[in-house]
C-alpha cells in the first residue's frame, strides 16, 4: 500500500517538472534566434563596407596608374628635299658714274635696253675740260720751245768748251737748263695726256653685256665726276644671262651642301615650272647669328625671263645622313631638363628620353637623336609623368607607323626660313 502511494506521487512530481524544462528550452531558442539575427545584421553591415573599401582601394590603384597610348616612331626618308627662300641677283651688276664734269649732252639707251660691251650709252659736254686741254697743249708747246733752245745752247757751250772759250761753270749751267726744260716738257706731256683721257670720259660706254636697269640722268643735267653722291649714278647695268641665287642652308644640312649639288627653282609667277640650277660655292663658315651656311646657286637665264631681285624657292635634295624618326608634336615634353619624350619600357614602366629635334613639319617633328625604331613612344603624356612610373597601355602601338615615311612627298620636303626648329 505504501509502495503504491509512492508510485502515485512519483508521476505527480514528473508532471510538475515537464513545463519547467520546456520553458527553459524555449528561452534558449529565442536567444539563439536573437543572436543569429544580430550576427546577420552585423555581417550584413560589415561585408558591404569591406567590399566598398576593397573596391575603393582597387579604383584608387587604377587611377594611380595612368593609362597611356603609345606608337612607334616613323622612319625618316634617306633623302630629304629642303625648300629654302632665295633672292635672285644678276651675275654681274655695276653702277655707272661719270669720270668728268659737264652737262649731259645726249643719252642713247633707256631702262630695259640690252647693250653690248663697249656700246655708247651717253655723251657729256665738257667745256671746262676742253679749255684746260687747250691750255695744257699750249704749255707743252712752250716747254718744247724752251727745251729746244736749251738743247742748242748746251751743244754750243760744249763745242766752245773744247776750245777753252767758255768756263766749265757756263757749260754746266747750259746742261742743267737743258735737263730742266726736258723735265718740263715731260710734265706738260703727262698733263696733256691726263686731260685728253679725262676728255675721253665725255662718252660713257657699257662695261659688259647686259641690260640697263636704272637711268638717273637726262639731257642738260649737271654731271659731277666720281661716285661721291647718290645722285651721281647715271646708269645701272646688270648681266642676267646667268643669275646668282643666295640661300642660307641650316647647319644640320651644311655637310651635304657640296659644290655641284643640283637644285631646282620655283617661282609664283611660273606655276608648275622648275628652273634647273647648280650649287657652285659656299661660304665655308656658319653664320653665328642664324646658324646657317651661305651658299650660291647659279641658274641659266638665256631668254631673260627670270628677273634679278625676284624671290624664288630653291629645292635641294640632300642625304639625311644619320637615321631620323618622325613623331607627332603631341608626344613632346617641354621641361627644364630639355626636350623629352616618354617611352614605355618592360611593358608597363615609363622612361623619359632626351631628344634632339631636326625639322618642324607642323603637326609632326623630326627627331635626329635620342630614339630607336622599336621604342614605344607615349602620345599625349601626362604632365606628372616621371621615369620609372608604372603605366598601363591603352592600346597596342600602331605597327604600320614603323615603316612609314615623313609627311609630304618622298623624299621628304621641308620648307624652312632658318633651317627649321632646332633645340
Amino acid at each position: 500500500m505504501a509502495q503504491t502511494e509512492e508510485m502515485v506521487k512519483q508521476p505527480e512530481r514528473d508532471a510538475g517538472n515537464t513545463p519547467r524544462e520546456s520553458g527553459s528550452k524555449h528561452g534558449v531558442l529565442i536567444t539563439v534566434i536573437v543572436l543569429v539575427i544580430v550576427a546577420a545584421v552585423v555581417i550584413g553591415g560589415i561585408v558591404p563596407r569591406l567590399r566598398a573599401k576593397e573596391a575603393l582601394q582597387k579604383e584608387t590603384y587604377d587611377l594611380a596608374v595612368p593609362t597611356v597610348n603609345v606608337a612607334h616612331p616613323k622612319q625618316g626618308a634617306p633623302q630629304t628635299e629642303i625648300v629654302l627662300p632665295g633672292n635672285m641677283q644678276a651675275f654681274t651688276e655695276s653702277p655707272i658714274y661719270a669720270r668728268t664734269n659737264g652737262y649731259l649732252k645726249k643719252w642713247y639707251v633707256d631702262i630695259g635696253g640690252r647693250v653690248k660691251t663697249g656700246q655708247l650709252l651717253a655723251e657729256i659736254e665738257t667745256p671746262e675740260v676742253d679749255q684746260q686741254l687747250q691750255q695744257a697743249r699750249s704749255q707743252l708747246n712752250t716747254a718744247k720751245a724752251n727745251y729746244n733752245l736749251a738743247q742748242i745752247t748746251s751743244n754750243r757751250y760744249q763745242e766752245l768748251k773744247n776750245t777753252d772759250s767758255v768756263a766749265q761753270q757756263d757749260v754746266d749751267n747750259a746742261l742743267g737748263s737743258e735737263r730742266a726744260n726736258a723735265a718740263t716738257v715731260s710734265a706738260a706731256e703727262y698733263q696733256v695726256k691726263y686731260l685728253e683721257q679725262l676728255e675721253s670720259f665725255r662718252k660713257i660706254y657699257a662695261p659688259f653685256d647686259g641690260i640697263i636697269t636704272v637711268r638717273n640722268t637726262d639731257v642738260g643735267h649737271l654731271i659731277n665726276s666720281g661716285a661721291g653722291s647718290p645722285t651721281a649714278e647715271l646708269f645701272h647695268i646688270a648681266a642676267i644671262h646667268t643669275l646668282r641665287v643666295y640661300i642660307n642652308v641650316p647647319q644640320q644640312f651644311s655637310p651635304a651642301a657640296k659644290t655641284g649639288l643640283p637644285a631646282a627653282l620655283t617661282l609664283q609667277e611660273f606655276p608648275g615650272r622648275q628652273f634647273k640650277g647648280r650649287l657652285v660655292r659656299t661660304a665655308n663658315a656658319i653664320d653665328l647669328a642664324t646658324r646657317t651656311l651661305l651658299v650660291e646657286v647659279d641658274v641659266d637665264n638665256p631668254t631673260g625671263e627670270l628677273l634679278p631681285g625676284a624671290f624664288a624657292e630653291v629645292h635641294l635634295a640632300v642625304p639625311s645622313g644619320a637615321p631620323t624618326f618622325i613623331l607627332p608634336v603631341s608626344a613632346l615634353i617641354f621641361r627644364a631638363q630639355g626636350l623629352q619624350v616618354g617611352v614605355v619600357k618592360d611593358g608597363n614602366h615609363a622612361q623619359l628620353a632626351n631628344i634632339i629635334l631636326g625639322r618642324d613639319f607642323g603637326s609632326e617633328v623630326e627627331v635626329v637623336s635620342g630614339l630607336q625604331a622599336d621604342d614605344q613612344v607615349i602620345i599625349n603624356p601626362p604632365d606628372s609623368l616621371i621615369s620609372g612610373e608604372e603605366v598601363r597601355l591603352g592600346q597596342p602601338p600602331n605597327q604600320n607607323q614603323g615603316s612609314g615615311q615623313a609627311p609630304g612627298q618622298n623624299p621628304q620636303s621641308q620648307r624652312s626660313q632658318s633651317g627649321g626648329r632646332q633645340q
